[in-house]
């Protein structure tokens, strides 16, 4: 599905929830039924928000190849903050018409509502989804660690579950119909959530008996894993995709992050290159032969399907490079079609030399390492520069991938330079 359509489809959902509250309105100039009338609305925008977030990080492979995971990342992350507002806003609807109804203080009000148990559940909801949205908050998310966050995470789930309750026993469903629509909705959501995240990383670990094989320094913080199982080519991963992988061993077992396959496939093996940035990352320095692996994937739409054009930049910044080794070795194209730009602090910072200085000259393709601290005068990146390095730039397709701040100065440069941003191919893992 493209992100087009996935975005189409979400808005006319809402359009669709929207015409049900319309259809089970009752007019009336009552205050308490205005602020009723306001919170069923709400209430409904809400609940549907929140399965549309569901859906978005169901790890659904038709939407993680066609709109690419780092998209529905941000849209998650985007949409999250809406479905929130939305739940405060129907509290706060539902809270002020009560009062109204009832003559009563907002005080009494609310220990008047939280007498009714399926408000109880939504209040506890509610809570649950305020937690998850401050820890998601970028000044909180940078200061906590990564596994802190992704438990707490995982409290979105219940939180979706005690809403749901709330929703079939309150008011803002009415007639058996609607309440059976809204609870296959549910349902749908769920078992995508259990077969994608749970039935089918369990099943291919089963089945592909991945196991770590060997890790490979390839410099002071950054090494590369070796994980051989049987049957790996039925999984079909593309160069420039990624797997999301667990490592069962103390320490990294309740954990999956995102790493890119940093070359092709090759007799049933895969192979990332992992920089140690923090805990998780730290700790796959240390993975022993044998270790099992659990690898739910291939996803990612960085791919030679995207290509468009017969010449191609890769441009990568540091760790970044991982997907675009792999694309500057399979790419169809011969000498003088693939230009590689790789920009680094300094020389020790560069990860796979040798291999990508073997690839360049074996295909007869461009290398350039672009060395230097982000505060230095000269900008390796600005519009000029690029186009010094690559004449006829925008008549390329760009593949980019490095740190969210490199990728977005990049992303403006290479505009400016000339080059459509429908060429500008790009994955960002940062929320994911």
């Amino acid at each position: 599905m493209s992100p087009d359509r996935l975005r189409t489809a979400v808005v006319a959902g809402a359009g669709a929830v929207a015409l049900c509250w319309g259809v089970q309105a009752r007019p009336s100039a009552r205050l308490d039924a205005l602020f009723a009338t306001g919170a069923h609305l709400t209430g409904l925008l809400a609940g549907y928000g929140v399965l549309v977030m569901l859906l978005l990080m169901a790890r659904i492979p038709a939407l993680e190849h066609g709109v690419g995971a780092d998209r529905l990342a941000r849209w998650h992350a985007h949409g999250g903050r809406y479905a929130l507002g939305l739940v405060a806003a129907h509290g706060l609807l539902a809270l002020c018409g009560y009062a109204v109804h009832t003559g009563t203080d907002l005080l009494t009000a609310v220990q008047g509502l939280l007498g009714y148990p399926w408000v109880a559940a939504a209040c506890a909801g509610t809570v649950l989804f305020v937690a998850v949205g401050v820890t998601s908050a970028g000044a909180v998310r940078g200061r906590i660690r990564h596994e802190t966050w992704r438990r707490v995470h995982l409290l979105t789930h219940l939180a979706a579950a005690l809403g749901f309750v709330h929703q079939l026993a309150g008011p803002d469903l009415v007639g058996p119909f609607t309440r059976w629509i809204w609870a296959m909705a549910h349902a749908t959501v769920g078992v995508l959530l259990v077969w994608y995240r749970i039935v089918v990383p369990v099943r291919r670990a089963l089945r592909h008996d991945l196991r770590v094989v060997e890790v490979v320094t390839e410099g002071p913080d950054t090494v590369s894993v070796l994980v051989r199982g049987r049957g790996v080519a039925e999984l079909q991963a593309e160069p420039g995709q990624f797997f999301r992988w667990r490592f069962l061993r103390p320490g990294l077992r309740s954990t999956a992050l995102p790493f890119s396959l940093s070359a092709p496939v090759r007799d049933d093996t895969l192979r990332i290159t992992v920089k140690a940035i923090g805990d998780h990352t730290r700790r796959i320095r240390r993975l022993r032969p044998g270790t099992r692996v659990v690898a739910t994937g291939p996803f990612g739409a960085l791919t030679a399907h995207r290509r468009t054009r017969r010449k191609v930049l890769l441009l990568a910044g540091g760790v970044g490079i991982t997907p675009l080794r792999a694309l500057f070795e399979t790419l169809d194209g011969g000498p003088g079609d693939l230009t590689l730009l790789y920009r680094a602090s300094d020389a020790g910072a560069v990860v796979l030399r040798e291999e990508l200085e073997a690839i360049a000259y074996e295909r007869g393709a461009a290398l350039h390492f672009l060395l230097g601290r982000s505060d230095d005068p000269f900008d390796p990146l600005a519009p000029r520069a690029l186009r010094d390095l690559v004449p006829d730039l925008a008549a390329h397709d760009v593949y980019l991938c490095g740190p969210p701040g490199m990728a977005r100065a990049a992303t403006a440069s290479l505009i400016k330079a000339g080059v459509p941003a429908g060429r500008i191919h790009s994955e960002d893992f940062s929320h994911a």
